[in-house]
């Protein structure tokens, strides 16, 4: 049996040389943007509990748009359903390309990192449940521990400078997409109050005439794209669906070039999902991100605010969601995944390290604070959980770091030999054994 197929029963492979490659760049400006995030966030704090803090609720707050059209939106809004759309649509371009070309693409190889996934978004909604519930508090904010921040995450791991080998970027990179597309579910039908018929199938009509352009007549102008994206976006939040909808349906519309990639010969192909996300993910991780937590983090933080996130059960059953929920949910299920499965785990990681990407994991930032946004929206309601979720983030970066930091020496070792000459195979030396 082949190298490559024995590598197909691994569970944390090492991605070949194209894939890397392609990893490296999402990654670059993904751990760009995440500096960029962790600078807004932090300004977004220090602002809101300076004593010029009535100023950022006034520029937060400020309205502007078009009245006429019902888009006369706060700062804050047009951040949240507007800029969020641009994050979304990259959200949508990765995961085509995941399930055309990437890991999710076979089954042999998707199945795993699914599994994990489903389970870290399932697990931190029920505890969340288990620790709210008993205390006299509701369910409303059962999604908010769902997500994962990739762009935080990347942050994290550049502050610390560790050398996390391409394997375990890849998982969390998988984890973050899979997350994504099931926040935008959720999104769609928990937090769809009431329709407007007319106004979605006006957004209808804009994604179907989106698709007949690129798949059809494969017209390449950014001048007939971008209008017809506001045109699709405008109409799917007239709808009363959550607009950022519109941007994950046109990134899944994407096409996806199934020409494999050779190094050196210029890039992806104008016109598919790669080019088009090489294009958009800077605007998306270095402005949409960045300024949606300019004006979503800033929460007041004090003795009083801290306390009350760890003695309201809400609060703290989204905190407890993000620290324990989501490291339990994707390593019993990546566990389980392998346990009962013909996978086997590479050889040239331990599930210690499973285990630090669960918590790094935990780090729910971005998604988080936009679905606390739409469980809470009642004012003064949302405060305590946005602090919960700046808490049970800040846990998971702090004890992630701490776990990978461990790990750091064994990290820079798999880390040279990828970059070597000798590191550019699949990195699976060992076979499966006979198959049948």
């Amino acid at each position: 049996m082949s190298r490559a197929n024995g590598s197909r029963g691994l569970f944390l492979r090492r991605p070949e040389q194209a894939e890397r490659m392609l990893l490296a760049d999402v990654l670059r400006t993904e751990t760009f943007g995440g500096m960029l995030l962790l600078a807004a966030a932090a300004a977004a704090l220090i602002w809101a509990n300076s004593p010029a803090s009535a100023a950022y609720e006034t520029v937060r707050d400020a309205h502007f748009g078009i009245p006429a059209l019902g888009l006369d939106l706060s700062v804050a809004h047009w951040a949240s359903d507007g800029l969020l759309t641009i994050f979304f649509f990259v959200a949508g371009a990765e995961l085509k390309r995941e399930l055309v070309t990437g890991d999710l693409s076979r089954p042999a190889t998707a199945v795993l990192p699914v599994v994990a996934a489903v389970c870290g978004m399932a697990v931190p909604a029920l505890v969340y449940g288990l620790v709210s519930v008993p205390a006299g508090g509701t369910w409303a904010g059962w999604a908010v521990p769902m997500a994962t921040d990739i762009a935080f995450a990347l942050g994290v791991l550049a502050v610390i400078d560790t050398h996390l080998p391409s394997a375990l970027r890849a998982f969390l990179l998988t984890l973050a997409v899979v997350d994504d597309l099931g926040a935008i579910i959720i999104i769609a039908l928990f937090f769809t109050a009431s329709i407007d018929l007319a106004a979605l199938a006006g957004a209808a009509a804009g994604l179907g005439l989106f698709y007949w352009l690129h798949h059809r007549r494969r017209v390449h102008g950014w001048y007939w794209y971008v209008p017809l994206a506001l045109v699709t976006w405008a109409l799917m939040y007239a709808s009363g669906v959550h607009a950022t909808v519109a941007g994950v349906a046109m990134g899944l519309m994407l096409r996806v070039s199934t020409r494999s990639p050779v190094p050196g010969d210029g890039g992806p192909e104008r016109g598919t999902a790669e080019h088009i996300e090489r294009l958009v993910r800077p605007v998306s991780a270095g402005l949409a991100v960045p300024v949606f937590a300019l004006f979503s983090a800033g929460v007041p933080i004090s003795g009083e605010s801290l306390w009350n996130v760890v003695s309201s059960p809400e609060p703290l059953g989204v905190t407890i969601g993000l620290a324990v929920g989501k490291t339990l949910g994707i390593f019993i299920g990546a566990y389980l995944a392998v346990r009962f499965s013909r996978a086997r785990l590479n050889p040239d990681l331990e599930w210690e390290d499973v285990f630090a990407i669960s918590v790094l994991a935990g780090i729910g930032f971005t998604v988080s604070l936009l679905i606390a946004e739409l469980a809470y929206p009642g004012p003064g309601e949302v405060e305590p959980i946005k602090s919960a979720v700046l808490l049970g983030s800040v846990a998971a970066a702090v004890a992630a770091s701490v776990l990978l930091k461990l790990r750091n020496a064994k990290y820079r070792r798999l880390y040279v030999e990828e970059t070597t000459a000798g590191g550019q195979g699949d990195g699976d030396e060992e076979e499966d054994g006979p198959q049948s």
